[in-house]
């Protein structure tokens, strides 16, 4: 039987509210998705919230990658994953993308040169049913699959990078919505701080939110008015502890919007 996209009920004379339109794709030169980042081991100075469980560097250009896992088991007839879609943005800012058979532990290059990868997907996978490892995408030489230099990177089994960073696409908008902030001290009276970053082109890293979380506990925050985010802006989320460790993570809620939309008139 022949499937087609159902018209929006606005179409129709009837109600149905515009973020819902968005995330069925009949709002033309808008995406919604969700950008979350977890850190396992977040200590009492800044990390970014991602499974690197460091403070991320952005990188300076773009430059020649590679895809490659921590495990043997993730090749193209393995077991683990077999290929992963790597999205990002070139050195014209511009979004790109590919498709990627993985080759285990040794670095398979990649079509485009990125400046940034925003992030990483395992689309298929053999008989385990996800990644026997961790993904890297990544500069320079690979040590059983470790690149020496991360641009972004799943964890082991997660199938998804967990990054709490994104840099807008030339050409667009980004609306931050919506942001949640969580954290499970292992000191129940120490407290988590999150601070939300963005750094516009050519400029400096600006605090924008700062959240204090208690122990355990979670913090979320709904826009009034959806932050706005100009293109070739970097976004990041850092958190540390007052006191020992904790698991945080977090997630942004945003709407990339084209700034102009082209075609022809008359």
């Amino acid at each position: 039987m022949a499937t087609s996209v159902v018209s929006s009920v606005t179409r129709m004379g009837s109600y149905e509210p515009f973020d819902v339109q968005v995330a069925r794709g009949q709002i033309t030169m808008h995406r919604s998705f969700c950008q979350f980042g977890a850190n396992g081991a977040v200590g009492t100075s800044l990390e970014t919230v991602w499974v690197g469980s460091s403070l991320y560097t952005f990188p300076a250009s773009a430059t020649t990658t590679t895809v490659s896992s921590s495990s043997a088991d993730d090749v193209s007839d393995g077991t683990g994953a077999r290929t992963v879609l790597v999205e990002g943005l070139n050195a014209s800012y511009e979004a790109v993308s590919e498709t990627a058979s993985l080759n285990g532990q040794t670095g398979v290059t990649l079509t485009n040169q990125y400046l940034r990868v925003n992030k990483v997907t395992v689309l298929t996978a053999g008989s385990g049913g996800t990644s026997a490892g961790s993904i890297y995408v990544g500069t320079g030489t690979v040590n059983t699959g470790v690149p020496a230099a991360i641009i972004n990177r799943t964890g082991s089994s997660s199938n998804e990078s967990e990054s709490a960073f994104y840099t807008v696409p030339a050409g667009y908008t980004a609306y931050i919505t919506r942001f949640t902030m969580s954290s499970a001290n292992s000191t129940a009276e120490a407290s988590t701080r999150f601070i939300l970053r963005i750094r516009p082109f050519g400029g400096v890293f600006g605090y924008k939110a700062i959240y204090n979380i208690p122990g355990n506990g979670i913090y979320e925050c709904e826009a009034a008015y959806p932050l706005a985010v100009p293109e070739k802006s970097d976004i990041d989320i850092l958190s540390l502890t007052s006191a020992d460790s904790a698991y945080a993570s977090t997630q942004l809620q945003v709407v990339l919007v084209a700034n102009t939309i082209t075609g022809t008139t008359g």
